[in-house]
Formats: C-alpha cells, sequence, structure tokens
C-alpha cells in the first residue's frame, strides 16, 4: 500500500514592529488600512500608549527599569529597557521570514529599542527592514542628533534601512496644512513602504513575485530608496513611474546605481501590458545599467482609474551609496545655511565581525581571564554571567566592570557618547 504525506505550502510569515510612540501611530495607520498578510505587534515603554494602541500583539519593555512611563526621550534608556525584555522580543518574531522594524528616531524608546528589536529578528534569521522617519529640523538639534545616533546603529542591524526624512514632506505640503496632518502623512509614508513590499508577497496578481524574489533584492543591502507615485487618464503609469524616481522624499537622491529595484504596480482591471512596459522601461532606464528588477502587478478594484506604483531601489555603488548616506556637504552647497542646520556627528565605532558569541565589539574590560587582541586593541573575554544570547550580540553590548552599555553611552574616545562631551557655551 502507497501511502502520501500530506504537504502544507504555507506563505511567508511577516511581521510589524511598531517601536515607541511614532512607531505605534504608524502600525495603527498600518491596522486601521488594514494591511494584508501581515502581523502587528506594538512594542513601547509607555503602557498607556500599548493600551490604546490597535495592534493585536503588545509588548511592554522595560516595565522594571521605566515603570511603564516611557523612556523620557532617551535613547540610553530605550535601548537598556529592549534589553531588559529580547526573550519577549524573540518569542514574538520567532518564525518569521520577514520583518518591518518601524519606528520615529529622535525620542527614547524608538531610537534606542529599534536597533534591539532588528537585532533580534535578524539573529532569528528574518529577513529584517528597518523603515523610520527622521525629525522635523523644528523639533531641534538634540534630537535630531539623537536621531543620526539611532541611525548609525540601526543600519548595523538590518539587512535594508529605508529612511524618511519628515523634514522633505514640507515639499508635499501646503501651507495650510496642520502639525497633525503633517505626521499623518509621515505615516501615510511608513505605510506605503511595508505595504509596497509587502503586498508584493502576499497577493496574488497579474504578475507575482515569492518572497525569495525580494529576499534576493534586499537581503543584506543597506541604504536603500523609496518612492511612490499615482496618477490618472492617459500616460497614467509613466506619470506614476516618474513621481516614484523622482520623489522628494528621496533626500535629494536618484535611483542611479541601484542594483536591485523592487516595483509594485496597482491598477484596476483595465491596468494595460503597454502600462506596465512603459513604467518598467522607464525605471529601468534610470537604474543601473545592470540592475536586478522584481516587479509585481496587482489588481485592485478600488482604485477605478488611478494606478499606484511603488519603487523601492537597493544596492547602490560605493557613490551613490554616499549619496544616500545624506551627503551633507552637498546639500550644505545647494542650500544657505540656517539656524536649523545641523552639524556634522562623528561616526560610532566600526561593526567588528566575530564567529561566536563570546564577546561584543564594545567589549571594553572584563573582569577575568587573559587578554586578547581584537579590532578594538586588547580584550578580555566575557565572563559567562555577562554572556549575551544570539540575539543580544551584534555590537549592541559590553561589559565594563559589570556594567553593560548601549551605543547611545559610548562614543569611540568618549564616555560621553558619540557626540562626546557638551560644549561649552
Amino acid at each position: 500500500m502507497i501511502s502520501f504525506e500530506e504537504t502544507v505550502v504555507m506563505g511567508a510569515n511577516i511581521k510589524v514592529v511598531g517601536v515607541g510612540g511614532a512607531g505605534g501611530n504608524a502600525l495603527n495607520n498600518m491596522v486601521r488600512n488594514q494591511l494584508q498578510g501581515v502581523n502587528f505587534v506594538a512594542c513601547n515603554t509607555d503602557i498607556q500608549a500599548l493600551d490604546k494602541n490597535d495592534a493585536p500583539h503588545k509588548i511592554q519593555i522595560g516595565a522594571k527599569l521605566t515603570k511603564g512611563l516611557g523612556a523620557g526621550a532617551s535613547p540610553e534608556k530605550g535601548w537598556k529597557a529592549a534589553m531588559e525584555d529580547t526573550n519577549s522580543i524573540a518569542e514574538f518574531l520567532q518564525g518569521a521570514d520577514m520583518v518591518f522594524v518601524t519606528a520615529g528616531l529622535g525620542g527614547g524608546t524608538g531610537t534606542g529599542a529599534a536597533p534591539v528589536v532588528a537585532q533580534v529578528a535578524k539573529e532569528l534569521g528574518a529577513l529584517t527592514v528597518g523603515v523610520v522617519t527622521k525629525p522635523f529640523e523644528f523639533e531641534g538639534r538634540p534630537r535630531m542628533r539623537n536621531a543620526q545616533a539611532g541611525l548609525d546603529a540601526l543600519r548595523k542591524c538590518v539587512d535594508t534601512l529605508i529612511v524618511i526624512p519628515n523634514q522633505r514632506l514640507l515639499a508635499i505640503a501646503n501651507e495650510n496644512m496642520s502639525l497633525l496632518q503633517a505626521f499623518r502623512e509621515a505615516d501615510n509614508v511608513l505605510y506605503n513602504a511595508v505595504k509596497g513590499i509587502s503586498d508584493l508577497i502576499t497577493i496574488p496578481g497579474l504578475v507575482n513575485v515569492d518572497f525569495a524574489d525580494v529576499r534576493t533584492i534586499m537581503a543584506e543591502q543597506g541604504m536603500a530608496l523609496m518612492g511612490a507615485g499615482a496618477a490618472s487618464g492617459r500616460d497614467r503609469a509613466s506619470i506614476a513611474a516618474k513621481q516614484a524616481i523622482s520623489s522628494p522624499l528621496l533626500e535629494d537622491t536618484s535611483i542611479d546605481g541601484a542594483r536591485g529595484i523592487l516595483v509594485n504596480i496597482t491598477g484596476g482591471d483595465n491596468m494595460g501590458l503597454m502600462e506596465i512596459n512603459d513604467a518598467i522601461s522607464l525605471i529601468q532606464d534610470a537604474a543601473h545599467p545592470d540592475a536586478n528588477i522584481i516587479f509585481g502587478a496587482v489588481i485592485d478594484q478600488g482604485l477605478g482609474d488611478d494606478l499606484h506604483i511603488t519603487v523601492v531601489a537597493t544596492g547602490f555603488d560605493s557613490e551613490a551609496d554616499d549619496r544616500t548616506d545624506v551627503n551633507r556637504a552637498e546639500v550644505r552647497e545647494r542650500e544657505p545655511v540656517t539656524e536649523m542646520s545641523m552639524p556634522e556627528p562623528p561616526e560610532l565605532p566600526p561593526l567588528v565581525s566575530h564567529d561566536d558569541y563570546d564577546r561584543s565589539p564594545f567589549v571594553a574590560v572584563g573582569s577575568s581571564g587573559a587578554r586578547r587582541q581584537t579590532g578594538f586593541g586588547e580584550q578580555a573575554p566575557m565572563p559567562n554571567e555577562f554572556k549575551p544570547k544570539p540575539w543580544q550580540t551584534g555590537g549592541r553590548t559590553f561589559v565594563d566592570g559589570g556594567r553593560k552599555r548601549s551605543p547611545f553611552s559610548l562614543g569611540s574616545e568618549s564616555e560621553f557618547g558619540p557626540y562626546g562631551p557638551p560644549k561649552k557655551r
């Protein structure tokens, strides 16, 4: 007798983690807009904000540290709070194929905890994508400096990082836009970024894309650019494609030099083959000649005559990578200096690769054991009682006299953090 083993074919397990207040607001927007095929979890130190969040899953981090009162705009406290509950974070993320970590950088919990959440996801084997915002300039220099430190930490923990500068929203705002509307617009940008990628995987379309295709484009790619466009009527595909690759949200950059492109084209059932061809050809001409372009076409009857295109560009060469990392020198040449111009922050220490988990690149001096040479000079083995779990490594923890510190509490040579001691006025 021949027996057959039943095989259950499962789709990709995609999870979206909203970290901190802004991340939680972005998550609410995604839940209310019924983003399909993903699991949501809100992660926060503020218990009141968690209670009000619409996400079906919630993780309170740092209850012992913060008493449920938030991180007080301290990235250091946000980092410690997340480190306090890495087991809870790992428990939810276990089994995920892809994890989006969304947050607003500049505050405490989002800035400090997002790198920890991302590191947990990556250590668990998930394709990890950060989708974050940077503050408006009017939010002040300290908040902008916090955001830059968080950005530097986060980019080392994700496969791909999409950064939306809130300041660029002013380019598409009218003079009557309220502050509340501006932040809602920022939430919509984060929503479109996540939706543009996740819909390719989760929603069957005229042209299907599977998770393996997305991983090919996004795994270990570093900084990425995201743009979206929408149009209707004659030449709608070409118009939407041009909007997507010349979006003001690209922060003075283009997709020129990108070697990996994800394109999501969504329209009604009247979407034509030639329209898709025109859109993809236009995008291809703007990217690297040898770019690997993966696109999906999805039917959404609710769009009517509208056609939406989302473009995510990755795999920039060194020249383009310099541009995506906010080439401030070029920006200063093009724009007049104002009181809100941000100073150039110093670089954080480089990430040193390591094959085991008995130390972190930021180990200063252990309490026992023979010293050894590493990328940071002589260091001591980490005592067993301080050895982190796999998802607590990757340059985020180290031991100094038995105390754990975060990347927000130590610069390359200063105890005052990546920006050094306060300057005397």
